[in-house]
């Protein structure tokens, strides 16, 4: 296909074939085109702004054996930890000091944050903190928790699908994990008026444009709010040890992908890209990404962390760390906008 041609499809996304979408998934040739045009388009929504989010990673146990994730419960190499409820209340009070209006609560899916402790969390940070927004990305949960949350004040809800494809999923889960459940907890959270975040690890172990190509489909389905793509990275306590880490290039084309096909939405430029390529936040900006996670974790647990072997920026000051992001973000055309930051229409 000439470029001219190419122009004119990116221009309807909304009529992306599979075909279509197998070509721009597939072929660096038109990766310029593709993200010049998501460029476009996230500016049409959001401008220039990157919004920021505090990450506060409240605990690293897990009931779950995912083959590719440095934090599953078979892994006896690892020093787990969970935080107070004090420290995750003081992360967030450091982070509402330096500007911050959303937190993140991130954790392994792990029993000791039951119903009742996470809603009492949530209602104290949205009263300790005004006008913050809280997400959690706590994993699979019921549909009744997730209706507690969601009473309690939650706002968004972070749950990367992985892969939609059953087959697939089974190569990366453990057989008492299931596609169709991972999916059904995304609908469940829709319907109940979180600001929902699916997602999807590009590079992953047997993972074929196809699956890729189906990833797009069930997104178009779920239309999610926010859309979190990053490589795999692997760790070298899991099956996937010695499988190669996933290309940045085929991170970008996804997420210029996803700022077309749902404009809208909300796109972190995430660790694991920035993990990936000296360059990768600025990269992933150019792509269409709009947001960026600091970490706000204690620093003695930030490595305890460790989804995969290399993480950056682990021992660095959150003052110094968003110093580095402002003018990075700034160089590369932007600026960083601390506010709630919903997702446009919200």
């Amino acid at each position: 296909m000439d470029k001219k041609a190419v122009n004119e499809l990116l221009l309807n996304p909304d009529d992306f074939s599979d075909a279509d979408l197998r070509m721009l998934i597939e072929r660096r040739e038109y990766e310029e085109m593709l993200m010049t045009q998501a460029d476009k388009i996230r500016r049409e929504y959001y401008g220039k702004d990157v919004y920021i989010r505090g990450l506060i990673e409240i605990s690293n146990h897990c009931e779950n054996d995912c083959f590719y994730c440095g934090l599953r419960h078979s892994n006896k190499n690892i020093e787990r930890y969970r935080l107070t409820d004090d420290a995750i209340v003081d992360c967030c009070s450091k982070g509402y000091g330096l500007g911050i209006r959303t937190f993140v609560l991130q954790s392994g899916e792990d029993e000791a944050f039951d119903d009742l402790r996470v809603c009492s969390l949530i209602k104290k940070i949205k009263t300790l903190f005004s006008g913050c927004a809280v997400t959690l990305s706590l994993g699979e949960k019921s549909y009744e928790t997730y209706k507690k949350f969601r009473a309690a004040g939650a706002d968004r809800y972070l749950l990367r699908h992985e892969t939609s494809d059953q087959a697939h999923f089974l190569k990366l889960h453990p057989k008492n994990q299931s596609a169709e459940k991972r999916k059904q907890c995304l609908f469940d959270l829709k319907s109940m008026g979180f600001q929902t975040g699916a997602g999807l690890m590009t590079g992953s172990p047997h993972q074929t444009t196809d699956h890729l190509i189906k990833d797009f489909r069930f997104m178009q389905d779920l239309k999610p709010d926010m859309i979190g793509i990053g490589p795999f990275l692997p760790h070298k306590d899991t099956p996937f040890a010695k499988f190669a880490g996933g290309d940045i290039f085929l991170v970008l084309r996804t997420v210029a992908l996803s700022r077309l096909m749902f404009p809208k939405t909300l796109i972190p430029a995430t660790t694991a890209a920035g993990a990936s390529h000296p360059m990768g936040l600025e990269l992933a900006l150019r792509a269409g990404a709009n947001v960026i996670m600091p970490n706000l974790s204690p620093h003695a647990t930030r490595k305890l962390y460790a989804l995969y072997d290399t993480r950056p920026n682990a021992a660095e000051e959150t003052t110094e760390y968003l110093d580095k992001i402002r003018q990075r973000v700034s160089a590369a055309g932007y600026s960083v906008n601390m506010d709630v930051g919903h997702v446009c229409g919200a």
